[in-house]
């Protein structure tokens, strides 16, 4: 039955359809703003849970004391359309301009939180929130605008709840798999402004074409106590609900990838729940006889699913997921749709059903909350009550409930909250409520045994990397889960650390030689006589430990985000037992918000972020990035920046590398494992002498250290040289750079199988001669049989790469004829 838009229904039907399509335009400009702002925030705040988590918040504020204040305004209007328009047109002008100003934000933001410490944070929250404050508004004003018949208020909000939720979702999608990669940042908030601008002038159209004005409300009442209550309840399910989703985005990485594309998909599939529950349940919301009854089974049928999804989780998921994306693929698909599907079964499995569940609440809490007379107030108070019933929840999981019970028990715990509030509202029903009333009793008792028999270390048996191996540790915690996971058998044994369900590094052999070439060689070829060095993320502490065998280090500096990788650090062999040496200081501090917070420089800042494909790490691959680092830097002062090869599309590589050149004018690129490159870059030229490079490298600690991972000699280490910047030049062509605003690596398409194979031949055709000084002939040609060895080896890789098993075996065994007791290739051939 279509909305009316007066209490005799006699609107015509092309009118009754334009106010969804309204909210739905509005829905989709509100996603892009938020994805955008809280992609913005993470550079102004840092990424820290903490600061996320009140950027969020503020978003979230500003919609909830914009449905209080607007709603409560349009009920005294009589042309509440006109009111709606004003609120879009607001969102379009305040939308750009906090999208530009949270882009110019971060520094002034690191000086006023250094002088006025907390009173800072009103920049970037006001920032997010006025915008957010007027689309608050938006939903009660047009539910004002309607003036619905009093029987059908239930009925009218469900779809327009339904459509501004169909519209966040599309406006997820297409900020993740669209926006961004061809408009950036800013060129998105644009687009999102035009949308805004696009609802507001239909609004005024709306207003126009009206029969007859709405007619102005009458004098609120005071609403009795079971709406009050009914808004109570609804505050507390939002809650809940918003708890659901910190607990999901923990449990849910494993089956998923750290792309931003699954993320999106996660968060559409959210809403999809939302929109198909808010859409069924609109239809037949005000014939339901007992709406506290359903209402009440709704909220607790919620948490009792989406515990028991998280409890019946296993291999089937996995073998779920491979087989959508076989047959998206054979149905001619590309990779990335392939692996969306992956994903959606993910989401669809652990997300969908409690929020199918919870979006058909809504309707439900309208029709038990929203007077006849105060239509835009109550809706106002409904949707205000609900967000900040959410900001609680978000904030309780985060910070208090995850670290202090783990995931699984935080999941059972709001599932009793749930089913609390469902007995609750059963009580309050009619009718049927008794056996509603035993109904949801049920579904509280089955949470709790559920809760109590699911093992709190679930999700840690579902790990890839612990299928067949030995959980070493595991620890949920604020900021996300981290694990650490040993396989291989006897002396390959070694472990592998997760984070966020995600394996990033470990200390086998290769790993540990790349992480301490990144710390050591840039300290072996510096100018000057380095004294302090910061490295940017510590990962398994590997390359922060190498910067412990360099002895002339005054004083090293680890920034590290998440305090449990830092407790795990003990575990991994080879970093020195850097966590408890006093010589290093460790800042549990994003790196980004480390260099831009303090004024301290380095001779040496090191990075080994995840890769820039991950989401939300692009930033410590852009130009902005390196111009922050290079003012940090000391004269003669470097940069080492880690550059994995198999992790993105060549057409990525070329302008990551562009990105460095911008900012560096002497630029260098070096080859640290077959995997892994190693760009080190300066604002001054980089000076190659042999004798200073070998006195340093015949230091005990860095000797020993180097040797252990199969580099013998300064010649051994200087033998891993490609190109300078002449070389870097021709790769990366015009290729254009990575910036904060054009973050394009990170919604790059899906890399390509066996990527490596194109660039890593692509990079070593750019080797050029070493120019090297202070160096005797004797040195030079022990430097060039170490690399004529290693690019055998390299292309023994690539023969295995490419499934030669016969090439791979010939060239193997000739390099370790050449160089039998080098430990790194003795690795790949299985012997000690």
């Amino acid at each position: 039955m279509p909305l009316a838009l007066s209490a005799s229904q006699t609107a015509p039907r092309t009118t009754v359809l334009m106010p969804a399509l309204l909210l739905f335009i509005s829905g989709a400009a509100a996603l892009i703003y938020q994805v955008i702002w809280i992609k913005q925030l993470s550079l102004v705040i840092g990424v820290e849970v903490y600061a996320i988590t009140t950027g969020i918040s503020a978003f979230f504020a500003g919609l909830a004391l914009g449905g209080l204040l607007f709603g409560r305004f349009a009920d005294r209007l009589g042309k509440p359309l006109l009111l709606y328009a004003g609120l879009e047109i607001g969102v379009a002008l305040l939308g750009v301009g906090a999208t530009l100003g949270l882009s110019m934000a971060a520094a002034p933001f690191a000086w006023l939180d250094r002088q006025i410490g907390l009173l800072a944070w009103f920049l970037p929250l006001l920032l997010v929130g006025l915008p957010a404050l007027l689309m608050g508004g938006t939903l009660p004003v047009l539910m004002r605008a309607l003036a619905a018949d009093p029987q059908h208020l239930g009925r009218a909000g469900g779809r327009l709840y339904a459509a501004n939720t169909a519209g966040a979702i599309v406006g997820t999608l297409l900020t993740a798999f669209v926006l961004i990669a061809t408009l950036g940042v800013r060129g998105s908030a644009m687009a999102a402004a035009v949308l805004n601008l696009v609802a507001a002038l239909g609004a005024l159209l709306l207003q126009r074409n009206r029969a007859t004005p709405a007619a102005p409300a009458k004098t609120p009442a005071t609403p009795h106590t079971p709406a009050r209550l009914a808004m109570v309840l609804y505050a507390i399910a939002g809650g809940v609900a918003l708890g659901y989703e910190v607990v999901w985005s923990q449990s849910i990485v494993q089956f998923m990838s750290t792309r931003t594309y699954a993320f999106a998909v996660v968060l559409a599939t959210y809403l999809t729940g939302l929109f198909i529950g808010s859409s069924l349940m609109a239809r037949r919301v005000d014939r339901i006889r007992d709406p506290w009854g359903l209402f009440g089974l709704l909220i607790a049928g919620a948490g009792l699913v989406a515990l028991l999804e998280i409890a019946l989780l296993g291999r089937w998921l996995i073998v779920l997921q491979t087989q959508a994306e076989a047959l998206t693929l054979a149905m001619g698909g590309s990779v990335l749709l392939g692996m969306s599907s992956r994903f959606a079964v993910a989401a669809l499995s652990i997300v969908f059903v409690p929020t199918v569940l919870l979006g058909a609440a809504f309707p439900l809490a309208v029709r038990l909350c929203v007077g006849p007379h105060r239509v835009g107030r109550d809706v106002g108070a409904v949707v205000a009550f609900n967000t900040l019933g959410g900001i609680v929840g978000v904030a309780l999981c985060g910070f208090v409930l995850i670290p202090l019970l783990g995931l699984v028990r935080t999941l059972g715990l709001l599932a009793i909250i749930a089913a609390t509030v469902g007995y609750v509202a059963v009580r309050q029903g009619h009718g049927v409520k008794k056996g509603r009333r035993q109904a949801v009793i049920a579904v509280g008792l089955a949470a709790l045994l559920v809760a109590w028999l699911t093992p709190v270390d679930r999700l840690a048996s579902l790990l890839p990397g612990a299928r067949n191996a030995e959980l070493a540790f595991y620890e949920e915690g604020r900021g996300g889960t981290v694990a650490v996971v040993t396989q291989g058998k006897g002396e390959r044994a070694f472990h592998r650390l997760y984070i966020q369900g995600v394996s990033n590094t470990g200390d086998a052999m290769p790993s540990l030689r790349y992480m301490r070439i990144q710390a050591l060689l840039p300290l072996l070829i510096h100018n000057g006589e380095p004294r302090s060095a910061l490295v940017i993320g510590f990962g398994t502490g590997i390359t922060a430990g190498a910067l412990l065998r360099y002895p002339q280090l005054e004083q090293r500096v680890v920034a590290e985000l998440l305090p449990s990788v830092v407790s795990a650090a003990s575990l991994f062999k080879g970093n020195f037992n850097a966590a408890n040496d006093p010589g290093l200081q460790v800042r549990l501090r994003d790196g980004r918000q480390e260099l831009l917070r303090s004024q301290q420089r380095y001779d040496l800042i090191t990075l080994e972020p995840p890769p820039p494909s991950a989401a939300g790490v692009v930033n410590l691959y852009s130009r902005d990035f390196y111009q922050l680092a290079a003012e940090r830097l000391q004269p003669k002062g470097l940069v080492a920046q880690w550059l994995p090869l198999p992790t993105q599309n060549i057409d990525d590589s070329r302008s990551l590398v562009r990105s460095f050149l911008d900012v560096f004018p002497y630029a260098t690129l070096w080859t640290s494992e077959f995997h892994e490159m190693l760009l080190v870059g300066s604002l001054e030229p980089i000076e190659l002498d042999a004798a200073r490079i070998s006195a340093r490298f015949e230091q005990p600690g860095v000797r020993d250290a180097l040797q252990d991972v199969g580099v013998a000699s300064a010649a051994a280490m200087l033998a891993t040289w490609v190109t300078d910047r002449q070389g870097l030049e021709r790769f990366a062509a015009d290729a254009p750079a990575v910036t904060d605003d054009q973050p394009h690596i990170e919604y790059a398409p899906w890399v390509r199988a066996k990527e490596i194979s194109r660039v890593l031949p692509a990079l070593l055709d750019l080797r050029q001669p070493l120019p090297l000084i202070n160096a005797d002939p004797a040195f030079v040609e022990r430097m060039n049989i170490h690399q004529q060895r290693l690019m055998q080896f390299y292309r023994s890789s690539l023969h295995a790469y490419d499934g030669d098993r016969e090439a791979w075996g010939r060239d193997i065994r000739e390099v370790i004829r050449g160089d039998g007791a080098n430990p790194y290739y003795r690795w790949f051939v299985g012997e000690r």
